[in-house]
């Protein structure tokens, strides 16, 4: 088979605006492609215009497949599934919606994927919940599938293990790159010095043909000044230098025309944009904050029982000051209980007196809707404005976002705009779960540098291969009830 999609013209509205306006995309039999963009660019909408669940204000979308739709956890439909002995390697307990935890969730709607006999397969963060045994059975099954792939992910682990080309979605419109996802960001690093070289190029002969203008009309009007004194005298003497006249007036003309055409030349040269600036942010701990004991965070033979079940049993551990630590281990092996266990101060774990510890959770925020995104992000903070502008606009929020109220944010937005407060606020030991969780790319990789610069101790929770890797000191590792150190 060629095409399975082609569209033409393709446009989709909301609200009066135009979410998607693609002149023209096709997706082959061959193809393994992710989508990438800033939350609420239009990805989820550009799936389900493709798939034909929601309609275009024009152009078309010829469908010549059969395709699997895995959507994002919120729209999880449980359907009859063949092939049981998938469903036993995804690690579902249940098909029943309401006993299964959003890991099951999403592995069910993976084994419905895999289990059609479709042409291609349509993927919303299908990583979402998994833990990290969950993603690499998920990458091996794709890997082997034979299939097209069209995938939303935030794991650039993920999408460089699964796909082979990129279509990034920006304004409305796709650009196509070759590769997978380390390859598309060496392309975009390309365009960046490309577009960094044009600019400097641009502005360098824009200022010459500048100055050239300026010094072309200083010129002329020199001439003219001494034509008009040359004209009093000639007038005051009784007679006239008609010859002399006329060429200074042509000198004068001539300066003017030159002038003129060096200004066309600037017209011609047309708007050739900056590129991107990189947003920047120095992080500094109050004097008052400082921690001198090397291991703020200890635990000493805990044990944890959760309805009846034995999490941790007679396990130690000791968590160095000013590291980034990260904490892996499957579902349910008691990452998010070990947090919890530390911000109680249960039995057998100590944390230094001064510690201020900052917690990020994925739930359970409250806040005052009516409040500003800046007043928000004042509150018990010690950073200036500017600083907070910097953070925020790392992590994707415009100069119009800042000025929202907290009403006005999607679900996303807040939990960027809850990161963000997390790591601006008076704290020396942040605690994360699962930080990167439904976050764009731009965000993840604006949240990875943030806490890479972080000036205190930082203990995430984290599936994030790419993430772990790249800002990670120390990883901890939770199997078989003990919170063992990676060598």
């Amino acid at each position: 088979m060629g095409f399975l999609i082609k569209t033409k013209d393709m446009v989709v509205e909301y609200s009066g605006r135009d979410v998607l306006d693609i002149d023209g995309l096709e997706l082959y039999d061959y193809d393994r492609i992710g989508l990438v963009g800033a939350n609420g660019a239009g990805k989820s909408t550009l799936l389900k215009a493709l798939l034909g669940e929601i309609p275009l204000s024009q152009g078309t979308v010829i469908r010549e497949g059969n395709f699997r739709y895995i959507p994002q956890l919120d729209d999880v439909i449980v359907q009859e599934i063949q092939d049981y002995a998938l469903i036993g390697k995804l690690g579902i307990e249940s098909c029943e919606a309401e006993y299964m935890s959003g890991g099951e969730e999403t592995r069910l709607k993976i084994a419905q994927a895999l289990s059609g006999e479709v042409h291609g397969i349509f993927a919303d963060e299908p990583t979402c919940h998994l833990d990290r045994d969950g993603i690499d059975f998920l990458i091996h099954q794709l890997k082997y599938y034979s299939g097209a792939l069209l995938i939303i992910s935030h794991d650039r682990d993920f999408l460089d293990q699964v796909v082979d080309k990129i279509w990034e979605l920006s304004e409305g419109k796709i650009t196509e790159y070759w590769g997978g996802y380390s390859d598309y960001l060496r392309q975009k690093e390309e365009e960046r010095h490309s577009q960094a070289a044009k600019y400097k190029q641009f502005t360098a002969e824009r200022e010459r043909l500048e100055k050239a203008i300026t010094e072309k009309l200083s010129q002329a009007r020199k001439a003219d000044q001494k034509a008009k004194g040359v004209s009093r005298k000639n007038s005051s003497e009784g007679g006239g230098r008609l010859a002399h006249q006329k060429s200074t007036g042509s000198k004068q003309k001539k300066l003017h025309n030159a002038a003129k055409n060096m200004e066309h030349r600037i017209e011609a040269l047309g708007e050739v944009k900056p590129p991107e600036a990189m947003q920047s942010i120095r992080f500094r701990q109050s004097k008052a904050l400082e921690l001198h004991h090397p291991f703020p965070i200890t635990g000493k033979d805990i044990c944890k029982q959760f309805e009846g079940k034995e999490i941790f049993k007679e396990t130690s551990f000791q968590f160095p000051l000013g590291a980034k630590i990260a904490i892996t281990g499957a579902n349910g092996s008691g990452k998010t209980t070990l947090f919890k266990m530390i911000l109680h101060r249960e039995h057998g774990i100590s944390v230094s007196p001064k510690a201020e510890i900052g917690y990020f959770a994925q739930t359970g925020y409250k806040f005052n809707h009516d409040q500003g995104v800046m007043e928000f992000m004042l509150e018990d903070s010690e950073y200036e404005v500017p600083d907070i502008r910097a953070v925020l606009a790392s992590m994707g929020f415009s100069q119009q976002d800042v000025r929202k109220a907290l009403s006005m944010l999607s679900g996303g937005e807040i939990m960027k705009l809850q990161l963000a407060k997390t790591l601006l606020g008076r704290f020396n030991i942040l605690l994360m779960d699962e930080p990167s969780n439904f976050l764009d790319l731009p965000a993840v990789e604006a949240l990875e540098q943030l806490m890479k610069h972080y000036a205190g101790t930082i203990i995430f929770i984290s599936h994030d291969v790419r993430l772990i890797e790249n800002v990670a000191d120390t990883v901890y590792v939770i199997e078989d009830k003990k919170i063992i150190q990676r060598a």
